[in-house]
């Protein structure tokens, strides 16, 4: 099931295991309205046309002193504007009654992993019409994921993304298990793979969550050549001052080698002579090793 993603003014993004790599990206929280049209330009002029995602209010920090964002209404606003300069938007909401005001400013409502099974959160999403990217919690298995995608699309909305971001292991620690992201697509919707939740240590910096971003590049390459429909990128320009998750963010300076050596991954894990290879010699002549 391909989910176009409305870009205003251009050509709709299109999210499919089957279609060229989609990027969503963008800084963790909305830090400023200045930020925000700062990084989206960056982002753009790097990798072309993407989903810029920011969130309005971080509702699950790890400490009650840690940064949320400017709130509702102020960061709604402020990706009103984005919207209006032709960004595709994507934001998280925490409760059911933001669904509505979040949809008039975002083209993807994204439901948070730890609230990936409320049912009223998801169908209050999915009746807004807008794309639902729903991030698979750490506590489920990706084959029950489905299910709550089941519930986005009992209101008629079909429209339904699903993002892996690791799997709780141990205290303090994520793990992916590729095999996940081919049964989560088995069930024919789009999956997207966060390259950068997937590294975090969750609450391992006591106040804070830690991060392990050496490891990026490497989850995110073994993902792609599964064959999927997108990552998920959080970046920043200096990720040890941002206000959220810089500890497992990639460095803005990094995206362009990062996105396109991923896009190569892509590119032939879905090319026709890579899926009709036979042998080894095959193999040999894409690869165009001597």
């Amino acid at each position: 099931m391909p989910v176009e993603v409305p870009q205003p003014g251009g050509t709709p993004l299109l999210f499919s295991n089957d279609a060229p790599l989609a990027l969503i990206a963008g800084p963790c929280v909305i830090e400023s309205e200045e930020h925000i049209h700062f990084l989206a330009r960056e982002i753009r002029r790097i990798a072309g046309d993407f989903v810029f995602k920011a969130s309005f209010d971080k509702a699950n920090r790890t400490g009650i002193g840690s940064p949320r964002g400017p709130g509702l209404k102020e960061g709604l606003r402020a990706l009103a504007g984005l919207r209006s300069r032709g960004f595709a938007v994507l934001t998280d909401i925490h409760e059911s009654w933001q669904a509505d005001m979040a949809a008039e400013s975002a083209d993807i409502l994204q439901i948070p992993a730890f609230l990936c099974r409320q049912t009223d959160l998801l169908i209050a999403a999915g009746r807004t019409g807008r794309v639902v990217n729903i991030k698979k919690g750490q506590f489920v298995a990706p084959a029950d994921i489905e299910r709550a995608a089941e519930k986005v699309a009992s209101t008629g909305n079909n429209n339904v993304l699903l993002t892996e971001r690791g799997t709780t292991f141990g205290y303090n620690n994520l793990v992916v298990d590729m095999r996940g992201l081919k049964i989560m697509a088995a069930g024919g919707r789009p999956v997207v793979f966060d390259a950068t939740h997937s590294v975090q240590l969750p609450g391992a910096s006591g106040s804070a969550s830690g991060g392990q971003p050496q490891f990026i590049e490497t989850l995110s390459r073994a993902a792609v050549a599964t064959g999927i429909s997108g990552v998920f990128i959080e970046v920043h320009e200096a990720p040890e001052k941002a206000l959220s998750d810089g500890a497992n963010a990639l460095r803005l300076d990094l995206l362009a080698a990062l996105w396109a050596r991923l896009r190569k991954i892509d590119a032939l894990v879905k090319s026709n002579e890579f899926l009709n290879v036979r042998d080894t010699s095959d193999v040999n002549h894409i690869m165009k090793v001597k």
